[in-house]
């Protein structure tokens, strides 16, 4: 078995409580990418001294954008659903390499939504106003009158998300807000985005991962927690009591890391033209499903257009439309 090092807290953490429970020989690995000027490419500083403190069998892969735009069409193909997460790529390319070395990994995924680490959080728990609109104002890719201008009228319709989120929210036996929204992340969006994320791309090169921070039993541990355990020292604040002489303060007290691809956050050069040429393809614009003024929009500022928990609006259109592209049009085309 081996863990996925990312040089965050959480993984960390796994490393130092499986060294501590007396596991000899473990398998540790790390990925990186190309620095963009806005944001480093890679977390091996703080990966690093998790493997000199810990002596574990350390993978490191640095993976160069060419790499990924050549690997981007093979990645896609075995989404099982459109995967707008820039981590997927990035999980897919990882996968390939430790399936060659171990079979079984654990992974820090959960930690996040479960102790609340994420920089919304505190941003929700502190504001007023309705459960939907500080939920919205801080968490929407796009509001509902966006989605009205990003697709085309034939697929407009009333606005489900909002009422989606409300009807969750609004569910009983949550003491305050943040245990609402926690329950709402943990029992919807955990399941139906990066745990189902990494499982696909991992899967796909036959690696099981294991995400020990997601036990049913520790989640209703921490269900039961007082807010100020999870939002304090800037999030996951137990967790980080824990943490302290099992991991370098270093890695504890960093800014909160997003396993970074940067090339799909900051859209320029060959991934830009690649982009283009996606969303400019006969098969996009015979599809109709998204307006062209706001293809145009994206375009002409492709770097600055991020959504509330930044990520790039243009990589998703143009996930989205290479999705359809690789596993819908080509499907058909071959049953035809």
């Amino acid at each position: 078995m081996g863990v996925l090092l990312s040089g965050g807290l959480d993984s960390s953490l796994l490393v130092a409580l499986l060294a501590e429970a007396g596991v000899n020989d473990l398998r540790t690995f790390s990925v990186g990418f190309e620095d963009q000027p806005e944001e480093k490419g890679s977390e091996f500083e703080f990966s690093d001294q998790v493997v000199e403190r810990y002596a574990t069998r350390h993978n490191k892969y640095l993976i160069p954008n060419g790499q990924v735009l050549q690997r981007l069409p093979e990645a896609v193909a075995q989404m099982a659903e459109p995967m707008v997460g820039q981590d997927a790529v990035a999980f897919y390319l990882l996968g390939e390499q430790v399936s060659r070395e171990v079979k079984v990994v654990q992974s820090g995924q959960g930690a996040d939504e479960v102790f609340a680490g994420y920089f919304w959080y505190p941003q929700m728990a502190n504001s007023r106003g309705d459960a939907v609109s500080r939920f919205r104002d801080r968490y929407f890719d796009r509001d509902h009158d966006e989605y009205l201008a990003t697709v085309d009228p034939a697929y407009h319709g009333d606005d489900y998300t909002s009422e989606l989120v409300a009807q969750q929210l609004n569910l009983p036996d949550a003491d305050e807000y943040l245990d609402q929204v926690l329950r709402f992340d943990v029992t919807t969006l955990v399941v139906d985005d990066p745990v189902k994320r990494v499982d696909n791309m991992t899967m796909a090169w036959g690696l099981e991962a294991r995400v020990p921070f997601l036990d049913h039993e520790l989640v209703e541990l921490a269900a039961q927690m007082p807010s100020a355990m999870k939002l304090g020292s800037g999030g996951k604040h137990v967790l980080k009591k824990i943490s302290r002489g099992l991991i370098p303060d270093a890695v504890i007290d960093r800014p909160k890391g997003y396993f970074p691809m940067p090339a799909l956050k900051y859209v320029r050069g060959e991934f830009l033209d690649f982009m283009r040429d996606v969303l400019n393809s006969k098969a996009c614009r015979e599809r109709g499903l998204m307006q062209r003024s706001y293809i145009d929009l994206l375009m002409a500022a492709p770097e600055k257009h991020h959504t509330r928990l930044l990520g790039n609006k243009l990589w998703h259109l143009a996930l989205l439309e290479f999705w359809l592209q690789t596993n819908v049009d080509n499907s058909t085309n071959s049953s035809a």
